[in-house]
């Protein structure tokens, strides 16, 4: 079938007050519309795909609030609103003592027909984890995937939807969920007991559950996946590597533990006699990352990835896109660098950088005196590495937050100079074509664990690290029963492993 989209714009324009949703009336392009942004004492504003629109000249005063908040359901426990049979989200920002500040009233749209570029994967039988950035689709594909599976292959389809963002708000499940069956989570912290309830109670054949986010979740995406029932859901992160560097969703691809060798089968093998292995099967069988409507990246085996890219492999990924004709091609990408989402090509060195506070003159001159191949990215999601000043980096603001979450590397200079920009390049290039900074730093924390447990030495400082690769430093060390401890200031914090009796 073609693609059609529905989305419901009038019941949400209705609740909005008329002095803001009387401008998005009167134009041509609110299908493009992708949210309103109301925030008290500022101007209410609209974003589209390619724009954001002021929609009045008077700032939003309390009044317009509780007007949105009298036409829509009731708020949960995160914040989260939707109006009944219908898609759209409305989220809330609260003050410290509860009241209501500010709104995002987000388009909801159910998109028919997207998901013949990954129809004969949902049909398989295997369990299917979809990923990709926020925004891209992940849940319009997930809702879809409910409503074919559960119509047109008469599969028994149970969604677990915690925020009601797959089959919208009110009792009464949105059509385009078509004959699968809704369960509700009455509070985020509750989303794993309901995944279990839907096993136990409802006979289910597939699951179908959005953003599994927590270790508990996890826990019960492998319960329902050892119980024979299909499981289809999303997680946070854009690629498979992201999901290895995750301690918390790493089970959801069957966990990576360290595993030290014998002398003989470290020889064999040629690598230290700490090594990184996967410790259990995936729940996951396949995984598909999402970078657009119209293409897909796929990893049919999930097992035999992870297992190469822990061996310092490169791996193929399947790409899927539907053409303008419909039809779909499918082709094998050029050994993809799945860890840090870059290709590597020979010995091409090509960086995408992600300035935080940098002169781009200065990255750029930097650049051209090393004859290094440089690009400068405004969107995380396309970069190598993040670099900012110490002064930056001290603050942890969003950008820098959000580099830690998606596991980009952070590099901190002590000052905004041509100089220090170039050391940091001669850094970069050292080792962009062989190991990045996540697995250097599991690498020497490998080694100082196997020179400790050897009585080698008694104490072993290694280098710093930012938090969340100190964090797996920690995890390491604590595994062995080796004591550990941070030390130093950032960007200086660094993690030091000892035997407990030093």
């Amino acid at each position: 079938m073609g693609r059609k989209i529905t989305d419901d714009l009038d019941a949400l324009l209705e609740a909005l007050p008329p002095h803001i949703s009387e401008p998005l009336r009167q134009r041509e392009d609110r299908s493009e519309l992708l949210e309103v942004v109301m925030d008290l004492g500022r101007k209410p504003s609209a974003r589209f795909f390619s724009h954001e629109l002021i929609l009045s000249s008077k700032d939003v005063t309390g009044e317009d609030l509780q007007y949105v908040v009298s036409h829509i359901g009731a708020f949960g426990d995160d914040n989260r609103a939707g109006i009944e049979r219908t898609l759209h989200r409305i989220s809330a920002i609260r003050n410290r003592k509860g009241r209501i500040i500010g709104l995002t009233c987000r388009v909801g749209r159910a998109v028919y027909g997207t998901i013949k570029i990954i129809e004969d994967l949902i049909q398989s039988g295997k369990n299917l984890l979809l990923l990709g950035a926020p925004g891209v689709g992940k849940t319009t594909m997930l809702r879809e995937v409910a409503r074919v599976l559960a119509g047109d292959f008469k599969k028994r389809v149970v969604i677990v939807d915690t925020s009601n963002e797959i089959a919208g708000d009110g009792d009464i499940p949105h059509p385009a969920i078509g004959q699968a069956r809704r369960m509700q989570v009455p509070t985020p912290t509750m989303q794993h007991a309901v995944m279990i309830e839907a096993v136990e109670n409802h006979m289910p054949e597939v699951i179908v559950i959005d953003e599994i986010g927590t270790e508990l979740e996890a826990m019960a995406a492998r319960t329902i996946a050892e119980r024979g029932v299909q499981l289809i859901g999303t997680a946070h992160g854009t690629n498979l590597g992201n999901l290895m560097m995750n301690p918390t969703l790493s089970d959801l691809i069957g966990g990576i533990q360290t595993v030290t060798l014998g002398d003989e089968e470290a020889r064999r093998r040629g690598t230290q006699k700490s090594v990184l292995e996967r410790k259990a099967p995936p729940t996951f069988g396949m995984v598909v990352e999402i970078q657009s409507w119209d293409r897909v990246g796929v990893h049919r085996d999930v097992a035999k990835v992870v297992d190469a890219i822990l061996r310092g492999e490169l791996v193929a990924l399947e790409i899927r896109a539907l053409d303008e004709s419909g039809e779909l091609r499918v082709e094998e990408a050029a050994s993809p660098d799945i860890e840090q989402g870059r290709k590597v090509a020979g010995s091409d060195k090509f960086i995408r950088l992600y300035p935080y506070g940098i002169s781009r003159s200065h990255l750029e001159h930097a650049a051209k005196e090393m004859g290094a191949s440089l690009s400068i990215v405004h969107n995380l999601q396309e970069a190598d590495a993040l670099v900012t000043l110490r002064s930056y980096y001290r603050r942890k603001t969003a950008p820098l937050r959000e580099a830690e979450e998606l596991g980009v590397p952070i590099y901190v200079l002590k000052s905004n100079t041509v100089l220090q920009i170039e050391q940091l390049l001669a850094n970069i290039l050292d080792t962009s074509g062989r190991t990045d900074p996540l697995t250097l730093a599991l690498k020497e924390a490998e080694e100082a664990i196997d020179r400790v447990m050897r009585e080698e030495e008694n104490i072993v400082e290694l280098s710093p690290q930012r938090a969340s690769i100190r964090r797996l430093q920690h995890q390491l060390a604590e595994r062995y029963n080796l004591v550990s401890h941070s030390l130093g200031k950032e960007p200086r914090r660094r993690v030091r492993i000892s035997r407990a009796d030093v």
